[in-house]
């Protein structure tokens, strides 16, 4: 083998080593961005499910709390009916009234209902904060690889660009829960 011949397929072999090289970069520059944008779109519907988790809990949990308050309205409201009637002189009416009223229903709960409707409120609105902020966590990481280089000359030419976004903020959304007891109404 001649020295020439022997020189241009050294030069061959360096090019196809470089276009290999050059192609995996490429490739796995591509894959990371696909993988970075996949992890954002799951985090935008993480944020949409608690949304919707949200109004559905709530909502239920409030009827419930309301639901509740109605019942224990109507039991005091007895018992009261039942001390009238036993200030004016019908004991025996009372007496069986409140007897009836108190094993029927021997422990009131509105109180721990609604602290356990704050409760949830917390969480949720927790867990829907932790939602947005990895959401702003996911944004960041992808247009950090899409700017750096060599990754933004790849990824520029591959049609990639950097998402311009307002980072979500703890700002509550127009179809979150208002005026739960219908106060005003």
């Amino acid at each position: 083998m001649s020295k020439k011949l022997f020189g241009w397929l050294i030069g061959l072999g360096i090019f196809v080593g470089v276009m290999v090289v050059s192609f995996a970069v490429a490739f796995t520059t591509q894959n990371k961005a696909i993988n970075l944008e996949e992890q954002i779109n799951e985090s935008k519907s993480s944020i949409e499910i608690q949304e919707k988790r949200r109004v559905d809990l709530i909502l239920n949990l409030v009827d419930t709390v309301k639901a509740y308050d109605k019942h224990e309205k109507d039991t005091l409201t007895q018992l009261t009916e039942a001390r009238t009637n036993a200030s004016k002189g019908n004991i025996e009416k009372a007496e069986l009234t409140i007897q009836a009223v108190t094993e029927a229903y021997p422990e009131l709960k509105s109180q721990q209902n609604y602290k356990e409707l704050m409760n949830e409120l917390s969480t949720t609105e927790n867990l829907i904060a932790e939602h947005r902020n990895n959401f702003n966590i996911q944004v960041k990481a992808y247009n950090k690889h899409i700017r750096k280089f060599p990754n933004s000359i790849l990824l520029n030419m591959m049609g990639y660009e950097k998402i311009n976004v307002t980072y979500l903020e703890y700002n509550a959304p127009s179809d979150s829960p208002k005026n739960l007891f219908d106060e005003g109404k």
